[in-house]
């Protein structure tokens, strides 16, 4: 955190401040996995065949196959292992695997749509809701990724997403993640200056410079602006606060609602960085919490995961493989680690 508040109070104070927030370039890849050119689904599913009828389960195998091919090449080795062997590949590896391997193997083996879709039901199941995967999921996710994910959700649990939602989430979080669900923010790489200006006049008259914030005012505004326009909201409302925007979500809101909104407030200067920050927490203290590292490098391994990488060594001054070979063991490790890549 103590990060992300140095760099919003700069923005705040600094015209000159922008985020990377241009075209993406066609030809630019920052994902750590790549397709493999030789890729054969016959000859995988052969090789994870043996592997897992291997006595004592041959788990390296697993890992070099699985780890080293994209997610559209591993749709189809599960296809040719059907049909190879009659038996789904996912059951197969359920049978065969365990622990924090077994659930990162499984999702290696779902789409993208499906695995965000399996982490949102999974985040509102049972007793409690762990409102900060939602935050971070429709958060961080482009509209095209939310419409696959609310599709592949009705598909695999038979219920629209937004149901879920509003039958564990309520208040201002509720109208916070039922806005992102609805998949229609602004992706326009253009700044529109009036707006922006306009915009951070009317956080801050909602918020800072009045008895109690409008928090309708602010989910309009983070939820329906680009992340190019926030950007520039962000830089503009230093001109009517000297607290800057970070400082003042801290002091305005509170538990899941805030987090929601420095999340989309994160997401939108540096989305990179806000997962490295999510990996660094994840391992720090006693105690690692595996299921956020295995959702971050599955779900940005074929996005930005390079990036990331490139954040958390910036940031902490430590490579991440570094402190996931400190917090982390075995075949998990490996696996966590094969997917990162050589950088």
């Amino acid at each position: 955190m103590a990060f992300f508040k140095k760099i919003l109070q700069k923005i705040s104070n600094d015209d000159s401040s922008q985020g990377s927030k241009g075209p993406p370039t066609e030809t630019a890849y920052f994902g750590t996995v790549k397709a493999d050119p030789n890729f054969n689904a016959e000859n995988d599913a052969a090789k994870l065949k043996k592997a897992i009828e291997t006595k004592g389960v041959d788990e390296a195998t697993i890992v070099e196959v699985l780890a080293k091919r994209s997610n559209a090449q591993r749709q189809q080795l599960k296809a040719a292992y059907q049909q190879s062997t009659g038996q789904p590949l996912v059951d197969a590896l359920k049978q065969a695997l365990k622990s924090d391997f077994e659930e990162l193997v499984l999702a290696l083996l779902m789409t993208p749509p499906e695995y965000d879709a399996f982490e949102m039901k999974r985040a509102m199941k049972g007793l409690g809701t762990n409102e900060a995967v939602l935050s971070e999921i429709l958060g961080t996710r482009s509209n095209k990724e939310i419409t696959a994910l609310k599709n592949s959700f009705k598909d695999v649990y038979g219920k629209m997403l937004e149901e879920h939602v509003k039958c564990e989430i309520s208040g201002n979080l509720e109208a916070t993640l039922l806005a992102l669900c609805k998949a229609t923010r602004s992706e326009d790489y253009k700044i529109d200056d009036g707006l922006a200006k306009s915009d951070a006049k009317t956080l801050f008259e909602a918020g800072e410079n009045r008895v109690g914030t409008v928090c309708s005012v602010l989910i309009d505004v983070l939820t329906s602006r680009s992340e190019s326009q926030l950007c520039k909201i962000f830089q503009y409302y230093g001109k009517y606060s000297k607290k800057g925007l970070a400082k003042v979500l801290e002091s305005e809101l509170h538990g899941n609602f805030e987090d929601c909104m420095m999340t989309l407030v994160k997401s939108a200067w540096n989305k990179p960085a806000l997962f490295a920050e999510k990996l660094q927490l994840a391992m720090k203290g006693l105690g690692t919490n595996t299921d956020t590292l295995t959702r971050i490098i599955v779900s940005r391994s074929e996005i930005d995961l390079l990036k990331i990488i490139q954040e958390y060594k910036r940031m902490y001054g430590k490579t991440l493989q570094e402190d996931i070979l400190k917090e982390t063991s075995g075949d998990y490790e490996k696996i966590l680690l094969a997917l990162c890549g050589t950088q």
